[in-house]
């Protein structure tokens, strides 16, 4: 059997992406906003929503706080209509920092624009270098799909360590979406559609660590589903 083929959107630090799902036994393609999320949606096998700028505001209704920087033009428009249209063709999604965001907008929900001016925490949730350095512990509702993907990076706790290069989050919760971790003063840390077959989004960047192994599992559970939903796709 081949290998599932994963789409990957476009952004300035694609290697660990492209590392994490290939070590997973998946096959990469990277998407251009150019592309058409509805043709997408019917060769791919699993979507990543990837890291990079802000979510424009006016998508969620807000009015612009003055720390938004905007992603690469294009990105906003592609990324939120292949989130829509893999989520309705029940297409395994992992998204990603910047990605946990469009998902939830796609949902129609909103955003965070900038935690150190709206959140009172002790809390860094930006810290840029190295990229694989531990900002703090979130916590993980045990019976979430979440909790089953890590797998040993959870510890069999529910919590972990992760690293954190974000001023932004999920604020209100998109239509099917649940928050199913969340750091220590309330950031939502991690969202997920429970309903579907993998459908995830993490605040966090897993694929900076590919290299040590901690977040394979979370990998590894996504190309898994991708996997089924393509040898369902055959028949």
């Amino acid at each position: 059997m081949p290998p599932p083929l994963i789409g990957i959107t476009r952004c300035s630090k694609l290697d660990d992406y492209v590392a994490s799902v290939e070590q997973a036994g998946a096959k990469v393609r990277v998407l251009e906003v150019s592309d058409s999320p509805r043709a997408l949606v019917g060769v791919l096998n699993g979507v990543v929503l990837t890291g990079g700028g802000d979510v424009d505001p006016v998508l969620y209704g807000e009015e612009r706080h003055e720390s938004v920087e905007d992603a690469e033009p294009g990105r906003d428009e592609f990324e939120i209509d292949l989130a829509r249209r893999a989520v309705s063709a029940d297409l395994p999604v992992l998204a990603i920092c910047r990605g946990a965001q469009v998902l939830n907008v796609a949902a129609g929900g909103t955003l965070i624009q900038d935690i150190p001016s709206s959140v009172a925490s002790d809390l860094t949730h930006s810290i840029s270098q190295p990229p694989n350095a531990i900002a703090h512990q979130v916590t993980i509702t045990p019976s979430s799909r979440l909790h089953a993907a890590l797998g040993a990076s959870a510890d069999g706790s529910p919590s972990c360590c992760v690293n954190s290069r974000h001023h932004q989050s999920v604020g209100r919760l998109g239509a099917g979406l649940v928050a199913t971790a969340t750091a220590s003063d309330g950031i939502v840390e991690a969202i997920e559609q429970p309903e579907a077959r993998f459908c995830l989004g993490i605040q966090w960047h897993p694929e900076n660590f590919w290299r040590t192994g901690e977040f394979s599992p979370l990998f590894e559970s996504f190309v898994a589903a991708a996997r089924e939903r393509m040898t369902e796709s055959d028949f």
